[in-house]
């Protein structure tokens, strides 16, 4: 079985859906069907079931998944460390970060560097639908995330830094007029949604107000997708300050909104997975103390 064929199994298993599955990996349906059809026929039974609206592993995948995923992994880790060696690196540290604001964490980076000159911190796109799984599939090795982070298998860091809210609008929106809002103008509009677990979309956007319910709107898994969904007027959406400096767009307003608490972000890793770089990284966050943005 060829790598890039193993790559195809291993994310259909994951994403169940061979038009995603394509998209991700940047070929065409075709080519998946045609990957799994061929490990199919070398291996000599179904890997996956199949309906119209419907895939899923049979035993077979299932055993076979377990059994690839290890070794997948343990071979990207093994060309990872051959590329950190030829650069005069020795480690690495994959950061989840759900946003594109990687100069807010710098004081952290540049100390970890210092600190640890022999350890890459490689930065990973993290959707904000499903922000943990990720590190229990191992994909990456800690993430920065706003709290509360309230998963049993997994350990957060001290504080590594607090920004306010506001709400994200289509410059031609009402809202966008006003100085400042609270979370109760929202029992009026439309609010997206996408950022789960609830508990952590709620700490961001309050499911209630003493008005009634928010109205959950359409979906967003990232910034691209909210940004677009905002600017046609559809719906609004309460974000981090730090939108202000990263994402600013004629056809987008921030509107503070005065009611919110800061939010907090920390470090969080899968407990059982905690490395010494992982350590390190958390005692310098720890050291520096939360910074204000």
């Amino acid at each position: 079985m060829e790598i890039r064929d193993i790559e195809i199994f291993l994310m259909l298993a994951e994403e169940l859906h061979f038009g995603r599955t394509a998209e991700r990996l940047h070929v065409t349906p075709a080519r998946v069907g045609q990957a799994i059809k061929k490990q199919e026929r070398q291996i000599g039974g179904a890997l996956f079931a199949r309906t119209s609206h419907h895939v899923s592993l049979t035993p077979l995948g299932q055993q076979l998944h377990d059994d690839l995923l290890p070794v997948h992994r343990g071979l990207q880790r093994s060309l990872e460390r051959a590329a950190l060696a030829a650069k005069g690196k020795t480690e690495v540290l994959r950061l989840g970060m759900t946003s594109s604001n990687v100069e807010d964490l710098r004081p952290v980076l540049d100390e970890f560097s210092s600190r640890h000159p022999a350890c890459m911190v490689q930065i990973r796109a993290v959707g904000y639908n499903d922000p943990f799984t990720a590190l229990r599939h191992g994909t990456i090795d800690v993430l920065l995330a706003w709290l509360p982070v309230r998963e049993p298998d997994l350990t957060v860091s001290p504080v590594a830094y607090t920004e306010s809210v506001v709400l994200c609008v289509s410059s031609a929106h009402p809202l966008a007029k006003r100085d400042s809002i609270s979370y109760e103008d929202l029992a009026d509009e439309t609010v997206l949604t996408g950022a789960a677990p609830d508990y952590w979309r709620e700490a961001l956007i309050p499911a209630h107000t003493s008005s009634g319910p928010i109205p959950k709107g359409p979906t967003a898994v990232d910034g691209t997708q909210l940004l677009a969904i905002v600017a046609s007027g559809e719906a609004v959406c309460p974000v981090h300050a730090h939108a202000l400096r990263y994402y600013g767009r004629p056809d987008i307003a921030y509107i503070p909104i005065h009611d919110a608490p800061l939010s907090r972000w920390a470090l969080s890793w899968h407990t059982s997975s905690e490395t010494a770089q992982i350590r390190a990284l958390a005692k310098v966050v720890e050291d520096l103390g939360p910074m204000a943005m």
